[in-house]
């Protein structure tokens, strides 16, 4: 790769309206990128390691890991390493017609942190199904490539509406993952970087409901909805989320919606409609 790379819009005209064009590099101080008009298309980079720097509107700012960059089509700019570093990340060209406006910021740059690891993994996860989707360009490969854009930026618009601490975010996240699994603070805590003491504060604080509390409430949501929605009976659903007391599992399934789970189903099968001969 070159030291200096100058690309004008031209360069991306014939691809833009069809393609999804992506890499993963890893790079030097050497490394610098200047388009004095812009793009055609839109550019989205995620910092794995390292640190990287964007200039646009006359303002340079830097970018380290856990960072989304997008840069609005038509946005003069320079990005590039700074001296002295190594900026290894992954990015994508796209075009906005295909993407839901709504997802898109106004901002000709803009740069969002990622601070949960979960939500770091997400986003990581989504970008190697870019790469392989556009390298293979197989079936479908063009909407696969949108589809996992729209999760990165759905994933972004998610944490800029959230109204819960980062780390009460991924603690959600992780309780979702582990339903079946029985559930201790301190390894919670350890994951999100807290003390137990702290995680517990910070999530009743958050939330209003402990830890348990809100597992609980996730699993008993997540039966009623197997009870509701396939042939799952009580104690089937009860193992599924992860009770593995039956007794238990039914006074906690009446705290959370005032039926035990025979009278659920049975109100969830009078509401049926009947099936016509």
């Amino acid at each position: 790769m070159s030291a200096m790379e100058l690309d004008t819009p031209s360069n991306y005209d014939g691809l833009a309206y069809s393609m999804v064009i992506a890499g993963h590099f890893h790079e030097r101080d050497t490394y610098s990128t200047v388009r004095p008009e812009g793009m055609s298309d839109w550019l989205i980079t995620y910092t794995l390691g390292g640190e990287g720097y964007f200039e646009a509107d006359g303002c340079e700012r830097r970018v380290k890991t856990g960072d989304v960059t997008l840069l609005k089509p038509g946005t003069p700019h320079r990005y590039g390493t700074p001296e002295g570093k190594n900026w290894h990340f992954v990015w994508a060209h796209f075009t906005g017609g295909f993407m839901d406006a709504s997802l898109l910021p106004h901002e000709a740059l803009t740069i969002r942190h990622i601070e949960q690891q979960a939500l770091r993994d997400r986003v990581y996860h989504a970008f190697r199904r870019i790469l392989s989707d556009s390298r293979e360009q197989g079936a479908y490969w063009h909407e696969l490539c949108l589809c996992a854009l729209r999760e990165v930026l759905m994933l972004l618009a998610k944490q800029e509406t959230s109204e819960f601490d980062p780390r009460v975010e991924e603690t959600l996240y992780l309780l979702a993952q582990r339903m079946q699994e029985t559930i201790r603070v301190e390894d919670l805590a350890r994951s999100v970087g807290l003390s137990p003491s702290r995680l517990a504060h910070l999530f009743k604080e958050n939330t209003g409901e402990s830890i348990v509390e809100a597992f609980n409430r996730m699993r008993i949501k997540q039966a009623a909805l197997l009870l509701a929605h396939t042939n799952r009976n009580a104690n089937e659903a009860a193992h599924d989320v992860g009770f593995h007391n039956y007794n238990h599992f039914t006074r906690q399934f009446r705290k959370y919606t005032g039926l035990t789970p025979s009278e659920f189903s049975q109100s969830v099968r009078s509401k049926e409609k009947p099936r016509p001969n």
